[in-house]
């Protein structure tokens, strides 16, 4: 097999790694037909071995490579995204791989001397290739769910005894020892504040087809005590129920009201976190975010506008899309990347003081909100969420929350804060900007070209030698399948 990647600089090693490359092609193609079930088990059995070796060692590489980082030596400027763009993995699984270096990859010490690793039992034996990615995956969060109560011996005591069971165990038998493992090493169940801080966690799911989402939270006991009290005030049977023409909010309801709900607890409860998750945001008190009031902020054309508004009678009330009043029409995006249904935005609008964002119809400028300043103001940063959405960089999915203002003409070149001259990128990605051939120029697409007022990203030459321009489609995912010259007007809310 000849690798079409790059060598590495010691002879030794890229024999080495050539002779597994080749090894690795010829044992993929061998003739097994005429093989027993049992030579066929013994060889699954001897590869999975081998292959699980090799991930074990790519974490001692990691590491390496995290201690003796610079941020001059790759474009990306930090580790996680290094190697995510190398080896075309998630940022997720880049980070995962950096976060499992720290506890199976050997360590130097403050004056420079070499330590073992935090689990060096479960380390060895994924390194010989006893343990699946799962046993270590297992054995890592049982190691960090354990109490401060419990010492260093009792530690190695444990981490020793799972490393060996995983080396005889399936994953989901391991798992059930240590879901025990808390009462073996800690009968008393004494658990500090700093046990209970270090295990919250909320998850914010993928939005699915439907555009719902699904969250998971492990909450410490302040945090279920103001949950309590919100599901005791909102989350009763005919309070804040949707399908209600007037919903109660602070009144007792009625016994009618009560016999009209028909949801689950659940779903009260769910109302009740929005109700109160929209209090919050429309108190003001949560202030500013990236110079803007933190609120929503909602995408949509002018042609999606006119045609939800039209289905609404005037002075009607915007169903919840259960009646017979449900507004239709292509989900709009947020300013945090969700999409949410037409029907939301125009009930979240409804509350809303707004922000109205026109752009020229051929040639895609903002008309227009110019400054001669270099920090781009509020209503600056109103357009590019119009225009933008999320960051342009090419193939970059961050939302407009997560970016800065980006000068298309470096303002130190000239470049002025108009906002036909300014762009959305996110803060990694700003940091590869720059203004000569060894780094990503942003430029606006010219009039009459596709994308009109849009921005395009030059790559470095190492990128692409001719330096072809790009542009990120990821927020505007229709120009996947019918791009257009025509940019949209866009509404805010």
């Amino acid at each position: 097999m000849c690798s079409s990647l790059e060598a590495v600089a010691d002879p030794a090693a890229e024999a080495n790694i050539r002779a597994l490359e080749d090894a690795a092609a010829q044992v993929s193609t061998l003739t097994t037909g005429l093989w027993s079930n049992r030579d066929r088990l013994t060889l699954i059995r001897r590869v999975e071995a081998v292959v699980r070796m090799l991930p074990a060692a790519s974490l001692e590489w990691t590491a390496q490579m995290r201690e003796q980082w610079s941020n001059a030596e790759f474009p990306a400027n930090n580790l996680v995204d290094t190697l995510a763009d190398t080896l075309r993995i998630t940022p997720a699984e880049a980070r995962a791989r950096w976060r499992a270096a720290e506890d199976l990859a050997p360590r130097i010490g403050m004056t420079g001397e070499s330590l073992q690793p935090l689990l060096p039992e479960t380390a060895t034996a994924y390194r010989e290739g006893a343990l699946a990615p799962a046993h270590v995956t297992i054995i890592r969060d049982a190691m960090r769910r354990l109490p401060a109560v419990v010492d260093a011996t009792e530690r190695a005591e444990a981490e020793a005894m799972l490393a060996g069971l995983a080396r005889e165990m399936r994953p989901d038998y391991l798992r059930k020892v240590t879901d025990q493992l808390d009462t073996i090493v800690n009968p008393d169940g004494t658990f500090t504040d700093s046990d209970r801080a270090r295990r919250r966690t909320f998850t914010m799911g993928r939005q699915g087809p439907d555009l719902m989402t699904k969250c998971t939270m492990v909450v410490d006991p302040e945090t279920r005590a103001l949950l309590e009290a919100i599901f005791a005030k909102w989350a009763k049977p005919g309070v804040l129920n949707p399908d209600d023409a007037t919903p109660v909010a602070n009144d007792e309801p009625d016994e009618a009201a009560v016999q009209r709900d028909s949801r689950s607890a659940g779903q009260r409860q769910h109302d009740a976190v929005k109700a109160a998750l929209r209090n919050c945001v429309a108190s003001g008190e949560l202030g500013q975010h990236r110079g803007l009031p933190t609120t929503v902020i909602v995408s949509m054309s002018l042609q999606e506008l006119e045609d939800a508004v039209a289905q609404v009678a005037p002075g009607a009330r915007i169903d919840t899309g259960r009646g017979t009043g449900t507004v239709s029409g292509p989900p709009v995006i947020t300013g945090g990347g969700a999409l949410i249904s037409i029907g939301d935005a125009l009930r979240l609008a409804s509350h809303a003081h707004h922000y109205l964002a026109l752009f020229d119809h051929h040639d895609g400028r903002p008309l227009y909100l110019g400054r001669s300043k270099r920090i781009a103001t509020a209503d600056q940063r109103i357009v590019l969420h119009a225009r933008d959405i999320g960051c342009t960089f090419p193939g970059c999915t961050k939302p407009g929350f997560l970016c800065q203002v980006h000068h298309r003409t470096e303002w130190a070149a000239g470049g002025t804060t108009d906002a036909d001259q300014l762009t959305f990128v996110c803060e990694p990605h700003h940091q590869q900007a720059g203004t000569d051939s060894t780094t990503w120029q942003a430029d606006p697409v010219a009039p009459g070209q596709p994308n009109a007022g849009r921005t395009q990203w030059i790559p470095p030459v190492h990128i692409d030698p001719a330096r072809r321009p790009r542009v990120n489609r990821y927020h505007h995912p229709g120009e996947y399948f019918a791009p257009t010259s025509e940019p949209a007007s866009r509404k805010h809310v």
